[in-house]
């Protein structure tokens, strides 16, 4: 593999991650978020903060984790009396806000980011190992959930909460574990973004990222790990494989979502169901 393909691989790695991160709070708990982007972003410049204050790269990344997730579970905690469409209004001035604030504070790096983030150390190919691992991880977490009593909690959460309460569910409690679990995850991929590319802006973790990652999940099929993670791998290397659709991706991303949408909700993942005779479990 030469330099071009194993940064791009790279890409696609943080990018499964994320896009698995969000169908745990969306696809299997039911929690529409449209500001993902900004526990992406927390997790990114929390890294690249402690790295330029000389922390070790495990202790960084943990901190970026841990910082998504606590802000996370802060904004769960103020969003459990809203759902559906006024979660999605909460969750999206979310975006709005965090990328107001590191664009205001130059601690921060302001409007022109951070810059000069120390390198990972490692290799590019190295790099690239580490980052897949994380993401075979992500992905098996993700399995695991699904198949675990929690998965089975999730999912009536998300098809009928007063049903889910009357089977003594605690419906908050889910809710915020979704959360925490979610954000975690996507702080963790920030971390590993601002290893990366080594400079990151506020606007690489706005509205539109958070709209991108909803259209990975839901073009590969909500609540889909096999979905979602196929989905990821295809949205983020066309605009690369086809240079000439690279300045129409943003269209592209919604015609798709909108198809999807409209013609066929189990996103990619009907494919699979079309193709073994079963539904993923």
């Amino acid at each position: 593999m030469g330099p071009y393909e194993i940064s791009l691989a790279t890409g696609v790695g943080i990018y499964v991650i994320l896009a698995v991160s969000l169908n745990l709070i969306t696809g299997y708990c039911g929690q529409i978020s449209l500001g993902h982007a900004a526990f992406f972003g927390i997790g990114a410049y929390t890294v690249a903060l402690l790295s330029k204050l000389g922390w070790p790269m495990y202790l960084t990344l943990a901190a970026g984790l841990s910082s998504a997730g606590i802000i996370g579970v802060i904004i769960g905690l103020t969003s459990l009396r809203v759902k559906e469409d006024f979660l999605a209004i909460v969750t999206m001035g979310v975006a709005f806000l965090f990328v107001g604030i590191v664009r205001q504070q130059e601690f921060f790096g302001g409007e022109m980011g951070i810059s000069g983030i120390p390198s990972h150390g490692m290799t590019k190919f190295a790099y690239l190992c580490f980052v897949l691992v994380f993401a075979m991880l992500s992905i098996l977490f993700s399995w695991y959930v699904k198949k675990a009593w929690i998965g089975f909690a999730f999912d009536a959460v998300a098809d009928d909460e007063g049903t889910a309460r009357t089977l003594g569910l605690d419906i908050k409690s889910y809710k915020l574990t979704a959360f925490a679990m979610g954000t975690s995850m996507a702080g963790l991929a920030g971390g590993l973004y601002a290893y990366y590319t080594r400079f990151i802006v506020p606007e690489t973790f706005g509205f539109i990222e958070s709209i991108t990652i909803l259209s990975m999940v839901a073009v590969g099929g909500i609540g889909s790990t096999f979905g979602v993670v196929f989905a990821t791998v295809l949205l983020v290397m066309m605009p690369e494989v086809f240079r000439f659709i690279n300045d129409y991706k943003l269209l592209l991303y919604g015609a798709l979502l909108f198809g999807v949408m409209r013609f066929k909700p189990e996103g990619l993942s009907g494919f699979y169901t079309l193709l073994t005779g079963n539904k993923e479990k």
